[in-house]
């Protein structure tokens, strides 16, 4: 089997790829919908694969991961990653998970950071309403995740919030940074304080933090916070698209407290979090398989972290239906420090008319889903249902 075609198509907000090949299987990767600038990304790789096995995914991967970068340059190296795993989990008859070792759980288990009402405001009263809408959505999720601080509006809402400049970009994931004063603390802590009061221990959670802090901040933070039980802090100094490590100052955060500090949704490759597994910087890490370098590449960061003790709860809000099945696939195949992933939805409602493989059913009961079975990463796009949602420009891609 050979690759023919590499293609790249902005399908609502998603930028999608289809391998195609000499023996009419083809292979689906679906990015983040925050990137629909990703297409020449993508395109670029095209000569470089065409004529290659899809199924040797490892030897048509040597030959691109290492023009990939973090977030969001190394989106274009994992969805083309993805697809190569569909077409080889197609040729086998197989999920994708059988062809990583196989399953070692039966359902895979997720938690909400992405179903979330419309923003009504940044005060504590706003905030336990909100929670409270996400602990009794019918998915009955296990922990819910809500933004804070720097992944907030309150660095806007609040006044004096903040000693820095506010950053004003036109793209997803500008960084604000700078000391927060001790009005803005305050209020956070006000926040959390009005959620757990919602979520009791019924429902766990985690708090999406930055990028953004300064150390004192995020130690001082993470301190006052510790009666609270919190699953984790994520991205406080780093995260998002900020692309380094700062493995160093990571550390010194995590040893200061008993609140488990959590990142890496940014970070491309196993090489990047090296540092960071090997000198214990964070209890959690949370790759996305659509940005970290793929599938496979995520399973080993999985195992590594494993063998440190370190917990792993994937990112993947954004990634769509698309994201689902490779999230799906590849968490059924981790090890025990697998919490849970951030569960993905659709980021239209038409999706699910064009999306084949979806059961019938409830996707996520009792925080919890069902492996899809079918061969390769088990969700497939409906050509002439999808056809009307397609650029002109890009009218032959499902030829």
């Amino acid at each position: 089997m050979k690759i023919t075609d590499i293609r790249c198509a902005l399908i609502g907000k998603h930028p999608v790829v289809r391998i195609v090949t000499d023996e009419g299987l083809y292979g689906l990767g679906g990015a983040e919908w925050t990137k629909p600038y990703l297409k020449p990304y993508v395109l670029q790789f095209r000569e470089a694969l065409i004529g290659e096995d899809p199924t040797d995914v490892e030897r048509c991967m040597l030959k691109i991961r290492q023009r990939g970068s973090f977030k969001p340059y190394g989106a274009a190296i994992s969805v083309i990653e993805h697809a190569l795993w569909d077409i080889a989990g197609k040729a086998a008859g197989v999920p994708v998970y059988k062809l990583l070792g196989g399953k070692v759980r039966d359902k895979v288990r997720v938690y909400n950071g992405s179903l979330r009402r419309p923003h009504s405001g940044s005060a504590p009263e706003d905030y336990a309403a909100d929670a409270k809408w996400m602990m009794e959505r019918p998915e009955g999720f296990f922990m819910v995740k809500q933004g804070i601080g720097f992944h907030s509006q309150m660095k806007r809402e609040v006044p004096d919030f903040h000693i820095g400049i506010p950053q004003v970009s036109p793209f997803h994931g500008a960084m604000d940074t700078g000391p927060i004063t001790e009005r803005g603390m305050n209020h956070m802590l006000d926040c959390v304080a009005a959620m757990k009061e919602v979520l009791g221990d019924k429902v766990s959670l985690a708090l999406d933090c930055g990028p953004g802090w300064m150390l004192p901040d995020a130690i001082r933070f993470a301190r006052a916070v510790e009666k609270y039980d919190l699953a984790w802090l994520e991205d406080m100094l780093t995260g998002d698209y900020t692309p380094w490590v700062n493995a160093q100052a990571y550390r010194e955060l995590t040893v200061s407290t008993s609140t488990p500090i959590h990142t890496g949704e940014q970070i491309y490759l196993r090489h990047n979090f090296k540092e960071l597994i090997e000198t214990q910087s964070v209890r959690v890490i949370g790759p996305d398989p659509a940005d970290v370098g793929g599938i496979a590449e995520m399973k080993w960061i999985a195992e590594h972290a494993h063998m440190h003790s370190i917990l792993f709860a994937p990112h993947g809000t954004a990634n769509g239906l698309l994201g689902l099945g490779a999230l799906v696939n590849l968490c059924a195949t981790l090890p025990a420090n697998f919490v849970a992933f951030e569960y993905p939805t659709a980021s239209d409602p038409w999706w699910h008319d064009i999306i084949e493989g979806l059961p019938d059913g409830p996707l996520v009961t009792n925080s919890m889903m069902n492996l899809f079975e079918a061969p390769g990463l088990g969700l497939d796009i409906n050509a002439e249902a999808a056809k009307p949602y397609l650029l002109e420009e890009d009218a032959g891609f499902f030829d």
